[in-house]
Parts: C-alpha cells; structure tokens; sequence
C-alpha cells in the first residue's frame, strides 16, 4: 500500500502563490505563474515587479510598504483570499519567499521561480554553478566576500545597487586582489542586459545598472589577506593588544569545540575575537557572540570581525557571568578569559543544552585549579598544550617555551 499523505503538503487549492519574474517580464512566465497572477484579488511586490507583471494583473496591485515590513502582516491579513507575491527570480534564493515560509503551512501556497540571477550569470559565462562560489552582497556588508578570496577561484557577487561593483573592486584592490579580473553583468534578461569587464585596480565603468551582478575571476598579489580554511590562522592576521589565543592553540582549542553547522557559540573574554571568528568562518549558518568586558577590545573585536569576513559576530560588552543573562542559547562556550571569577564557570556549565560542549583554557594557577575541580567533579578531558617556538640565542637558535595551557573538554549529558 502506498504511504499515506501528510495533509500538511495538500496542495489543492493554496492562497497564495509565490511567483519569480524575471526582467523580461511576462515573456518570461510560463502559463502556470501567469494564471496565478491573474487570478489573484491582490497581488504584492516591488514597483519594478508590478510594472513588469502589468499586463496580467487583475486584482488590486500592493506595492511593498516602505519601510519593508519582514512580518508580511497586510499579506498574511489576507489568508484565505487569492494573493500572488512576486519576487525577483526564484523567490528562495534570499528572496521573499524565504520570508513567508516560516509564517505558512506548506499547502497553504505555491512557487513558481524564475532563473536566478546566478543562473543567469553563469549561463552567460559558461561557467559550471557547482565550482564556483556564489554571495549575495544585497543589503549585507561587502565583507562576506573576503573568505571567498582565493587565488584561482570564481565568485559570484550580487550587489545592493549601482555603487556595488565599484566598492568591491575597491575592496579587492585594498586586500591585495587588484589584478582580479571583473565582469558586470547588468539587468539580465532584459532589454537593458549588458555585460562589461575591468580590472579590479583600474575600475572605471560607469551608468550601472541598479540590477548587478558581479563576477570575479580572482588573482592574488604577494601581499594579499588570503584566509586559509584550516584551523589556526597566522596571529599576524588578527589585531591585538598580546590578549589572543595563539595559532596552534587556537587551533586545538576549535577542533576540541568541534564546530557543527548551524551552531552557536559563546566567546567568553573574547579579547581579539579570535575563536569566535575562526568558529564563524568554519561555515556560513555558525553563529558566536564575543563577551569581552574591555571596551577597547570590544571595538577591536568588531574590527577584526569585518576584516575577517565575519561581521555578523555578535559583540556582548560586559563582564560575566551578568553579561550571560538573556543571551541565546548556545551549542558549545569557550571560556579563555576570566573564567576564574566567581560564577563564571557555573554559569557556562548551566547554560549549555545537553550535549552542548564546553572548552575552557587555562595559562594562571588559579584558572587551572577551577579545571581540576570541574574535571574531578564533572569529568571530561584534561590535556596540557606546550608549545616551543625557533628564537635566537646569541649566533644560534634554541627552543623558547610558550607559556603551557592548561585545557579541559567536557560534553554535557
């Protein structure tokens, strides 16, 4: 016998249609997005879509309020009455539809996407979607591209507007990617489609488009800020005041958080913002929050965060465990600073959900003593971290101890 349905996904007779346009317009719909559209009582969108969707529209046309309300309440107001929303391309690619989901059932609507603009790009360049690297710049901060920036590798950026193209190339050339090569490729799919080239350094296109997308072809100078993927980038890349978790400590210190997708973490005397930010750049769905009570390292941690290509770390200023009180929940917590003040460990110990993860790092008698006990009383790992770096000795070369750390791993049951 065949499995029974799940009511949630009947689709007999859904609201709401959710349909891409692209800029060809009503050409470009096929017959199934062009009915909804006409059947619809109201019909929401940019101004640009209504005017494009104009000829099929016969209800009552609702441009976006402004500013835009994330909510969609005058959409969802109208459950249960026939409504169309229309979208750029496909409306799940950080469009709209990514917006109204969560707030509907599945059999409340339909989907009809149009090419992405992606699609589109790369069907111009002739270049495979499934090798190259694809962002969206569109209203996030430029900075999401910097871990992307590896010599030899293609990017697809869509830009916020017509000033896009220009500040990347400027970014680019600032970070040591000036030879990269650029092409703009404007209003796909329409009568105003046009693709032009430049080099990073020398960008002088003008009259763009507002509807852009920019693809990168990328080439490094001897000085460009590469982020590696591995754990444990170069401190040099990183600035500090001397408060940082090293390279190579940092680096065991990430693999004994074992970062998963999606995750959060909470930095605690995140000091440069390090382990947060590496954490982060492991994926684009991890999230962290760096609690750092120094005001100065607090702004120092957002400098980083942006130079590193993660500025969407979270910065916390205040000293725990009070600056713990109301945060999310978090999946795993690194303690590096602090963590010998009275209810600081406590506090982290019982804030993680079962099977969140806890490391915590320790370079002064009194941080470690708080190891041992948690380590005899709640089990655990405990490992001691020396590190020996090369250094000169008169005409020669000796090893020169790092301070040890002391590091204690623990799951929560």
């Amino acid at each position: 016998m065949p499995p029974e349905s799940d009511p949630h996904h009947v689709t007999t007779d859904p609201w709401l249609s959710i349909i891409g346009i692209g800029e060809d317009g009503v050409a470009g719909l096929g017959e199934r997005a062009k009915a909804a559209i006409s059947a619809a009582s109201f019909v929401f969108g940019g101004k640009r879509h209504l005017e494009l969707a104009a000829p099929l529209i016969r209800g009552e046309a609702q441009p976006w309020p402004q500013p835009f309300d994330a909510a969609m309440a005058a959409v969802l107001d109208l459950r249960g009455q026939k409504v169309c929303v229309l979208a750029s391309g496909d409306p799940f690619l950080f469009g709209v539809g990514v917006t109204l989901s969560p707030r509907l059932e599945s059999g409340e609507y339909f989907c009809v996407p149009a090419p992405s603009a992606f699609s589109l790009a790369a069907s111009r360049l002739g270049w495979a979607l499934q090798d190259i690297e694809t962002v969206s710049l569109h209203g996030r901060s430029l900075d999401l591209i910097r871990p992307l920036l590896h010599p030899g590798r293609k990017i697809l950026a869509l830009t916020s507007d017509e000033t896009g193209p220009a500040a990347l190339a400027t970014l680019l050339t600032e970070s040591g990617f000036g030879t990269s090569r650029l092409t703009v490729l404007e209003a796909l799919g329409g009568e105003q489609e046009r693709v032009r080239n430049s080099m990073a350094d020398d960008f002088g296109l003008d009259n763009i488009n507002t509807l852009n997308v920019v693809a990168i072809e990328v080439a490094a100078s001897k000085n460009a800020k590469i982020l590696p993927l591995g754990c444990g980038m170069d401190d040099d890349l990183f600035d500090h005041d001397g408060q940082i978790t090293k390279r190579e400590i940092r680096a065991l210190t990430l693999s004994a958080l074992s970062p998963r997708r999606g995750e959060l973490l909470w930095d605690i005397g995140a000091g440069s913002g390090s382990i947060g930010i590496e954490w982060m750049l492991r994926h684009p769905s991890m999230r962290a929050i760096a609690i750092e009570s120094d005001a100065t390292r607090s702004v120092r941690i957002g400098h980083n965060a942006a130079a590193l290509g993660v500025p969407g770390l979270r910065i916390m200023k205040g000293t725990a465990p009070d600056a713990l009180v109301g945060l999310p929940k978090p999946d795993a917590i690194f303690i590096g600073g602090g963590g010998s003040e009275p209810g600081v460990f406590d506090a982290a110990v019982e804030a993680l959900g079962p099977d969140g993860r806890l490391v915590a790092n320790a370079v002064t008698l009194e941080m470690e003593a708080v190891l041992l006990a948690a380590h005899a009383r709640l089990g655990g790992s405990l490992s001691r971290l020396e590190i020996s770096r090369a250094a000169p000795i008169g005409k020669m070369l000796g090893w020169r101890p790092a301070m040890p750390v002391t590091q204690w791993v623990w799951t929560k049951p």
